[in-house]
């Protein structure tokens, strides 16, 4: 680390060292690249500085009472436990072929382009209150989206873009074995239960779970704290005109 990371606050301190990483071609440049929406003037940033989202510390303390939800869920007789990945015979898949309705990478959805999954949310009482009190899009067919995401041990989920920049995800990891990790551009992550982290998932990430053991993660939607109430609004009334569909991440 150079005196001048060190004299820096953490955000900068990161910039700066992407900065000469970059320079050195250790790593380069990654951009917004959404399959289907892009808002233009949005901030790209892999991951996003947690001071933007004071909600994160009460969706962290509530990691137990999401845990023993997802507990509850899996145990429940009429749960909906589906592939993640489920497009008909006929669609071009490219990545997503070795995917396809595999159980490896599977879902619980409490709220899916939408609409409320009650067969599972109904289980998830505490679940439930906590995304009530996060602004997440609200749009027809498209969002909100709120998922519980199993990644089976030797899973891999291939490089892939998300389908709109107005829009990032959380994860708050639940069941995180040694040896999973997350790729979001040129940073690497290990998901730590109960440390909460949003990110872009129009820049190109990944996933995977080398371990011997079933990775849990909550993942859900939030808007991009860049747009404006009434950007939001011409968002929604756009993505209501033309949607593509919801689409979760990981």
């Amino acid at each position: 680390m150079t005196d001048a990371e060190q004299a820096a606050s953490p955000d900068e301190a990161a910039r700066m060292k992407r900065f000469r990483t970059n320079t050195l071609r250790l790593t380069r440049a990654y951009h917004a690249e959404p399959t289907h929406y892009h808002y233009p003037g949005l901030s790209e940033r892999e991951f996003h500085d947690r001071t933007l989202f004071a909600w994160l510390p009460q969706l962290e303390a509530a990691t137990d009472a999401i845990a023993a939800d997802f507990e509850r869920v899996m145990s429940a007789e009429r749960a909906e436990l589906v592939p993640y990945i489920q497009y008909p015979d006929g669609v071009p898949l490219r990545q997503w072929k070795a995917l396809n309705h595999s159980s490896e990478w599977t879902a619980i959805h409490l709220l899916q382009n939408g609409r409320r999954i009650d067969a599972n949310a109904r289980h998830c009482e505490a679940t439930m209150a906590v995304l009530s009190t996060i602004p997440q899009p609200r749009i027809p067919n498209c969002s909100p989206n709120a998922m519980f995401s199993l990644l089976a041990p030797g899973a891999h989920i291939p490089p892939h873009h998300g389908v709109a920049n107005t829009r990032l995800v959380c994860h708050l990891p639940l069941i995180v074995p040694d040896g999973c990790s997350f790729r979001v551009g040129a940073e690497t992550r290990c998901w730590r239960r109960g440390e909460a982290f949003v990110f872009d998932d129009t820049i190109e990430h990944e996933a995977a779970n080398e371990s011997g053991m079933l990775r849990v993660v909550l993942i859900f939607d939030l808007w991009h704290p860049g747009l404006a109430p009434i950007e939001r609004e011409a968002v929604t009334i756009l993505m209501t005109t033309h949607g593509a569909g919801g689409d979760g991440a990981l």
